[in-house]
């Protein structure tokens, strides 16, 4: 008797919760000062606090819920807005500002890379206690003296021991492609660094600007094979340009550039890819692109102009 009251008392709360959650979805998401709430099967977009660091935590938390973002991508590093050598003191207040207006702490971005590094456990335990779900690694390069097989080979070492500290403290690390001379530009690169390691404590960052420079019309491919390892994505965008003669990389808000964000989140919905997403506005926002701690345009500009990406996104996602 007992039992069967469990299960039913279990149905009807399943049953309520359902109904709820297609309710949500039929109305869309809620949006108030104290942050904004993910879309039921919809982007948990979170701002790369890089671009806010000219705001002290509290400024960013606030900035970030009211221009109607899910939460913030903290930049944990070496000129970021955590320092690692002051993780234990100021992680804390960073974390305590944006769970004040409502946001959880899932993202951070680090330059960790080994374990053997000064800071690497700092950084992941204090994160770890904080409630921080996935982190970033930085990024490795092909050493000149080694063959690419043999370095990939190291790098999968270092990668494991990483996922073992992440095991032992409940975190998930993630390795960003990244177009260009560094480890990882190629999706296979990724792949071969992440062949032996828990998918729970190791994955890839997948960021789709980066895929398309350098996988051009293969990218599909390069994502069916990375995506049982994806844990978190980038989304940005861009657009190849000639400046004095020769053809180059220009960064451009979301929908303007190449990327052909209705094809990938096609793929992202039939994959049943749906992981956390930090939002990167690297073209020009008077410093803020860069980390500036000090800005030259008006900060309501560059709120405006993030808004306007966080905005192009959820219309595409819903679009397809």
């Amino acid at each position: 008797m007992y039992k069967n009251n469990i299960t039913r008392r279990s149905f009807i709360e399943k049953t309520s919760l359902a109904s709820l959650g297609t309710m949500l979805a039929v109305n869309g998401f809620s949006q108030s000062c104290t942050g904004v709430q993910p879309e039921i099967q919809g982007l948990d977009i979170h701002i790369f606090s890089k671009h806010l660091q000219f705001l002290n935590y509290t400024d960013m938390a606030n900035a970030a819920a009211e221009m109607g973002f899910n939460g913030v991508d903290l930049s944990v590093r070496p000129k970021g807005h955590v320092l690692p050598e002051r993780v234990k003191d100021d992680l804390p207040k960073a974390i305590e500002a944006i769970k004040k207006v409502g946001f959880l702490p899932k993202m951070m971005t680090s330059a960790i890379l080994s374990t053997a590094e000064e800071f690497t456990k700092d950084v992941l335990e204090t994160a770890a206690s904080l409630g921080i779900k996935y982190y970033r690694l930085g990024y490795y390069r092909y050493s000149k003296d080694t063959s690419i097989p043999e370095s990939i080979l190291t790098i999968a070492n270092e990668v494991k021991a990483l996922s073992v500290l992440n095991k032992s403290l409940g975190i998930k690390g993630a390795y960003q492609n990244h177009a260009g001379p560094h480890v990882g530009a190629a999706i296979w690169e990724i792949y071969e660094m992440l062949k032996g390691v828990e998918n729970e404590y190791m994955g890839c960052q997948y960021d789709i600007r980066h895929a398309t420079v350098e996988g051009g019309q293969s990218w599909q491919t390069g994502l069916r094979l990375i995506k049982p390892k994806i844990n978190t994505i980038v989304l940005k965008d861009f657009l190849w340009v000639q400046k004095n003669g020769k053809w180059a990389l220009q960064n451009v808000p979301i929908g303007e550039g190449m990327v052909d964000f209705k094809a990938y989140f096609k793929l992202l919905k039939a994959y049943n890819i749906n992981m956390p997403v930090s939002l990167h506005c690297e073209y020009d926002l008077g410093g803020a692109e860069h980390g500036g701690k000090n800005i030259s345009i008006p900060k309501e500009q560059v709120f405006k102009t993030m808004k306007k990406d966080l905005d192009a996104l959820r219309v595409l996602w819903k679009s397809v």
